[in-house]
């Protein structure tokens, strides 16, 4: 129990609620442990003597210790659901904070089904163990101690025997705990992996369908399947070997009871009543004892549910906020990178470089080279998704690790190639980042974003619903949103990821015109892959295996006749049909990926760069 025991801070906010728990399952077993005693009256005065009178009266005394056990029952049934639904709840919402702070690093190695399956099911296997079966295993507990002490004092020698065959239950009943904990770990990492490639497939069915491969992953969905099965399998397996031990170990406790208070009771040593009472105690004790296995189950299930919730909770955000962090006054959008290297973790290679950049306010910068250049991972520094392994990235002279990041982030506006909306409605993804923002500000950022007029064609209009990840409506529609959602927050330093490299050309000058209105009065940095729209930059960076090899404007880099222009000619070429001659760009397209593509087009034109 040594990690549920690190949770045992999500009680103390109901403590008093538990103390009135206890109290309640303390007075239900107290009457419990009376019953027997009343019987044993029952039959040695009552019956043997015919007092009908003591009868009546013994009747009514067990009518209302029923009636009050019930009561208690159901008040005490209710408070420890009540207590486990809090602790479930909170559980659940400290869960889902922490994985919200931490990094992006911890994002990148870790899979969505795990994340979701540690917030429910392993959520719920401490929640129903803080619930129902805690109290039982406290039940048990003071049933024990009362059964066993009033054994003793019953008939001292006859206790002993009778408890004799509980001590190997004990020792298997405590084996079987250790061994079942690291069987439900298994159980619940299975489980894990397959939330994970169900969430994947569900996600990707269109892919799935498109490439005719319904049997290979319906293949793969069984292998995952059919691991999560063996560990299930498992898990029974080993209480199936326990549970019939500890049932005949309690046959056996009641046998001796039999063969050795029988014949006291023919010698006269014990009356009937004695016996009766004596066997009663022992089978109100071999019922706790026999759900002890089912206990010690879901104790493993819960010991496990909380190694994997606090191998979560117990994990510190690497990046957050200082004790003296800045708080972020309206920013001028000045940006250096001093020196800047970044390695991830796990990775033997550098994704930056010692990097040395300075970008004034309102200036525009165009960031391209081929995937993995090191073009993401430079912007992503800046609203510190990930901080530098060396170096500083300083904004408005200020160290990035020095401000406090709510402030640092709300200034800092970003539209992603492929922009994430959430099952809402259009009004509420496009005030995502303000959620203050009046109706005419919404509107206002809609319309400078080329959004509103197709938004009013919708049925409901800005309470339009736009699906899971914004899937009801098209791409370019998607991006504009992103794009309105952006400009309510009115950021200072604009980041944009190659926003137009999936639409046509239509969708593409609305969407360019949006940008433009968002770009005024921002720093912004662009990643592009499309030259013709970085043209106009005040300053283009040209990245290659995570270094800044060329810096300057179109037409400067045009002049240096270097990697810039091998992109740029080649683009032209593929856009017209043509393929280029020159030695230069004859090697430049042996090193490509595309190179085979590109000699398999038939020779249209022939021209010089």
């Amino acid at each position: 129990m040594i990690h549920l025991l690190k949770l045992r801070a999500y009680l103390k906010p109901y403590f008093w609620q538990l103390v009135l728990n206890f109290l309640l399952l303390l007075a239900a077993t107290i009457l419990s442990l009376i019953t027997p005693r009343i019987l044993q009256g029952v039959i040695d005065i009552g019956l043997q003597s015919q007092q009908r009178a003591f009868l009546l009266r013994s009747a009514f005394v067990l009518l209302g210790i029923g009636l009050v056990t019930a009561f208690l029952a159901f008040s005490q049934r209710y408070l420890t659901e009540w207590i486990a639904a809090h602790i479930g709840y909170d559980l659940r919402n400290a869960m889902y904070d922490r994985i919200q702070r931490l990094p992006f690093s911890f994002h990148d190695h870790s899979t969505t089904g795990q994340l979701i399956n540690r917030c429910i099911e392993d959520v719920r296997a401490v929640q129903n163990f803080a619930g129902g079966n805690i109290v039982e295993i406290l039940h048990l507990v003071l049933l024990s101690v009362g059964v066993v002490g009033m054994l003793v004092t019953s008939n001292p020698g006859l206790a002993a025997i009778a408890l004799l065959p509980l001590l190997p239950m004990v020792l298997i009943t405590t084996d079987f705990g250790q061994r079942i904990t690291r069987l439900f770990y298994d159980v619940d990492s299975a489980l894990g992996d397959l939330s994970a490639h169900l969430q994947e497939n569900v996600a990707g069915v269109q892919v799935v369908r498109a490439f005719a491969r319904e049997s290979d992953e319906i293949r793969r969905f069984d292998t995952t399947n059919r691991i999560y099965f063996n560990a299930r399998l498992k898990v029974i397996g080993e209480w199936s070997k326990v549970m019939p031990t500890t049932n005949l170990l309690i046959v056996l406790g009641t046998i001796l009871v039999l063969m050795v208070g029988g014949p006291q009771v023919m010698q006269g040593r014990m009356t009937v009543g004695e016996l009766v009472a004596f066997n009663a105690y022992l089978l109100m004790l071999s019922a706790p004892v026999q759900q002890l296995t089912w206990l010690v189950n879901a104790l493993g299930e819960a010991e496990a549910g909380a190694q994997r919730v606090l191998e979560i909770l117990a994990r510190e955000p690497e990046i957050q906020s200082p004790p003296d962090a800045v708080r972020i006054e309206p920013l001028r959008g000045r940006v250096e990178f001093r020196g800047v290297s970044l390695r991830y973790a796990g990775e033997p290679q550098e994704a930056l470089s010692e990097i040395d950049l300075t970008v004034e306010p309102n200036q525009i910068v165009a960031l391209i080279g081929q995937t993995g250049s090191g073009k993401s991972s430079l912007v992503n520094l800046i609203p510190r998704f990930y901080d530098v392994t060396s170096g500083q990235v300083l904004i408005d002279g200020v160290d990035v690790r020095r401000y406090d990041l709510d402030s640092l982030r709300r200034q800092i506006g970003i539209v992603q190639q492929a922009p994430l909306l959430f099952s809402d409605t259009i009004r509420e993804n496009i005030r995502y980042g303000r959620p203050e923002a009046s109706e005419e500000e919404i509107i206002a950022a809609a319309k400078a974003a080329q959004a509103h007029d197709f938004i009013m064609k919708f049925e409901k209009g800005y309470d339009t619903l736009v699906g899971e990840k914004g899937v009801t409506l098209s791409g370019g529609q998607r991006q504009r949103v992103a794009i309105a959602r952006a400009l309510l927050m009115n950021p200072r330093i604009l980041i944009l990821d190659d926003a137009t490299s999936s639409v046509d050309t239509e969708t593409e000058h609305l969407i360019q015109q949006a940008l433009e209105r968002l770009m005024e009065g921002r720093t912004t940095f662009i990643i592009a892959h499309r030259l013709a729209s970085v043209r106009r930059a005040d300053l283009i960076l040209v990245m290659q295996g995570g270094r800044i090899v060329e810096r300057g404007q179109h037409k400067e880099l045009l002049a240096l006749g270097g990697l810039y222009k091998q992109m740029y000619d080649l683009q032209l070429s593929q856009q017209n049909g043509i393929l280029v001659e020159s030695e230069v760009d004859r090697e430049w397209y042996r090193s490509l990926p595309a190179r085979e593509a590109l000699r398999s087009r038939p020779v249209t034109e022939r021209s010089l760069s």
